[in-house]
């Protein structure tokens, strides 16, 4: 019985293929919960950019459902992100990674809204200030971007580096959200 299934939202930056898994036994350390019910609602594993760099192979993304609640849920508030309404995500996590990156992919998730860090202070954070480059790695394995928000590290002079959905998108995220937080409230 297939457990993994994806659906496809259209948004600002290309459409974004969402992977979760109705069969979640995994762990996270993100700041969200993970669901181990392992029932049909699902839980949200992945978030991939068309032509994103390490996007998985399109035949492990199960097949198409697009009636998952956990779809529904991650829909609504990327909707309301994109609306300029939604600043921190608040969804069920499942992700798949070793216990190094899955420490990256939780201070990913404590960079503010509008904000921005650099790989150092992520690893200086992590109490392993020699490790930025295995951040800038760990950082470039992140299955779910936006919702843990990796598009808000940036190099030590402040200038936009690497980035799986590439810099052009990296630079519009960014911009986006200063953009909004400078009219919010």
């Amino acid at each position: 019985m297939t457990s993994t299934f994806h659906t496809v939202l259209d948004s600002p930056y290309g459409p974004l293929t969402l992977v979760a898994d109705t069969d979640t036994d995994t762990d996270t350390d993100t700041d969200t919960e993970t669901d181990t019910r392992g029932d049909t609602e699902g839980v949200l594993c992945g978030l991939y950019m068309a032509g994103q760099r390490h996007r998985p192979p399109e035949e492990t993304f199960g097949p198409r459902d697009d009636d998952l609640p956990c779809f529904a849920t991650a829909k609504k508030q990327l909707s309301a992100y994109f609306a300029g309404e939604l600043k921190e995500f608040a969804l069920q996590l499942a992700l798949q990674g070793t216990p190094f990156q899955r420490s990256v992919w939780q201070q990913l998730s404590r960079i503010p809204y509008g904000e921005t860090r650099t790989y150092g202070q992520l690893a200086d954070a992590l109490g392993n200030p020699q490790a930025s480059r295995a951040v800038g790695l760990a950082n470039g394995r992140n299955p779910v971007g936006i919702i843990v928000p990796c598009h808000r590290v940036v190099g030590s002079d402040g200038s936009l580096t690497g980035y799986g959905g590439g810099l052009d998108r990296k630079r519009r995220l960014l911009d986006f959200e200063r953009g909004a937080a400078l009219f919010s409230a």
